[in-house]
């Protein structure tokens, strides 16, 4: 093939260069996108800022709560190349199974005392650290939950090829939050 024929390069992708330790983002969702095809509809989809690639993991994890299939599939997409394991299946039903409300957690005016029911419209919140850069080619954000005292990391990772952001590690947003009042037999 020659130079011709192929592609150009995709445009180069956002570096630690681009943010500081202390930006941060708010994103709102009038709704949550339910399928993949609503999720590729929203502008963080094109997955070129990483911290909407954050924001729409926790999405994705709400809507696995409610549709495994549905989730997985935005979760896979969040993912690109390193797709769902069966472990990872088996941790986010396992993990699912007794504390479902964690993913709800990360939206403005969930606490355990309405039992992590968000505030709308849906906004969250996602913020760079001081480690965030510390790894090329991967970006490590934090996000707040009503129901921790510290915030929560996630870990991207960036395909150069396409100025990609993608989910390398969501395990720390899993980690368990206050119990729902609700559900709290010490409330």
């Amino acid at each position: 093939m020659s130079f011709l024929s192929r592609k150009k390069a995709a445009p180069e992708a956002a570096t630690a260069a681009e943010y500081r330790t202390d930006d941060m983002k708010t994103f709102v969702f009038e709704e949550f996108p339910m399928t993949l095809a609503d999720l590729k509809k929203r502008p963080e989809a094109d997955l070129k800022d990483p911290f909407g690639t954050a924001a729409l993991t926790l999405v994705a994890l709400c809507v696995y709560v409610e549709d495994r299939e549905a989730g997985g599939e935005m979760l896979n997409f969040l993912k690109g190349p390193a797709k769902l394991s069966n472990f990872d299946r088996q941790f986010l039903a396992d993990r699912f199974a007794e504390y479902d409300y964690v993913p709800a957690s990360f939206f403005e005016g969930a606490v355990p005392e309405n039992d992590y029911t968000p505030d709308e419209p849906y906004k969250l919140t996602v913020c760079a650290g001081a480690h965030s850069f510390d790894t090329e080619g991967y970006m490590t954000l934090f996000i707040k939950s009503g129901g921790a005292d510290s915030p929560r990391m996630i870990k991207l990772r960036n395909k150069p090829s396409t100025g990609e952001w993608f989910v390398w590690d969501y395990v720390g947003l899993l980690s368990g939050v206050k119990t729902p009042v609700s559900q709290n037999p010490w409330a």
